[in-house]
């Protein structure tokens, strides 16, 4: 019995719908915080189940009978461990025999302040005793649409990662590879990232090219990145941790060149410039 965390979720739904490609609808769960929102899945024979991170009393009915856990890493940075960790326990008495986790690239040495928590989760696993697949994702190449918009605009796409390649791949690129190693039952350590690198230069070039204006990229120091994420909107220690993120971006925290994740999905990853001008052009 295969289940999935965050099944609602943008890559939960994702992953979903590759195993559906791969065991029968019948020994997949759907574990969602709201069961509502994929109440299509049910149609298609999928077992649907409250699941919240939080709300302790729904992870033990939500894991009983299931055999390979995809654990999705929660969406509330701060909040993460202890959260993981309720769900890592609840695995272990409810005698799931892996559990895959969606971690980050080269976790344990990563110097992004975003690896903090995933390094911690990963600690906990190995501190639980049950099998463990660290899917450690690189950036999801959709990441950038978030400034394709603005960028646009104004002609120019801001950041702090100077000449740092990043290793992306699309979002459906990870979910199949952690399909894949959830219907293997395969335990182990996968650094998964993009076929290529694309510095911010390039991927500016690429929103030009799509949207036909010019975009041009702005490098800034980190500290004036993260108020300029903060002007925009974003709240304090969140622009914080983003503009941590691109700045390490420059020391190469984001490149890979080992094709894991493309060995995996039996193919190549998507291109990166495939990706932005179909998020770029609708």
């Amino acid at each position: 019995m295969y289940a999935v965390t965050g099944a609602s979720g943008q890559l939960g739904r994702l992953v979903l719908e590759s195993l559906l490609g791969k065991v029968p609808p019948s020994e997949i769960v759907a574990l969602a915080r709201t069961p509502e929102r994929v109440a299509d899945l049910a149609a298609k024979g999928v077992t649907v189940r409250a699941f919240d991170y939080d709300a302790a009393e729904t992870l033990a009915p939500g894991l009983a009978g299931v055999t390979r856990l995809l654990l999705i890493s929660g969406n509330a940075i701060g909040s993460r461990v202890p959260q993981h960790k309720a769900v890592i326990d609840a695995a272990k008495t409810a005698g799931v025999q892996l559990i895959a986790y969606t971690s980050l690239l080269r976790a344990q040495t990563s110097p992004m302040q975003m690896a903090v928590e995933h390094k911690a989760t990963e600690e906990l696993l190995a501190a639980s005793g049950v099998p463990a697949a660290l899917l450690r994702n690189g950036w999801y190449t959709e990441n950038y649409l978030m400034s394709a918009g603005p960028a646009i605009a104004h002609g120019v796409l801001i950041g702090s990662a100077g000449e740092g390649l990043v290793s992306g791949a699309a979002r459906a690129d990870y979910a199949e590879a952690a399909a894949v190693v959830l219907a293997r039952g395969q335990a182990g350590i996968f650094e998964l990232a993009g076929d290529s690198g694309f510095t911010h230069a390039e991927l500016a070039a690429a929103l030009a090219e799509a949207s036909g204006k010019p975009v041009a990229y702005q490098d800034l120091p980190q500290a004036d990145y993260a108020k300029a994420l903060e002007g925009a909107g974003l709240p304090g220690p969140f622009a914080a941790i983003l503009a941590d993120s691109d700045a390490r971006v420059a020391d190469g925290a984001l490149f890979d060149e080992s094709k894991t994740l493309s060995g995996l999905i039996g193919r190549p990853t998507t291109p990166w410039r495939e990706t932005i001008a179909a998020g770029v052009r609708g």
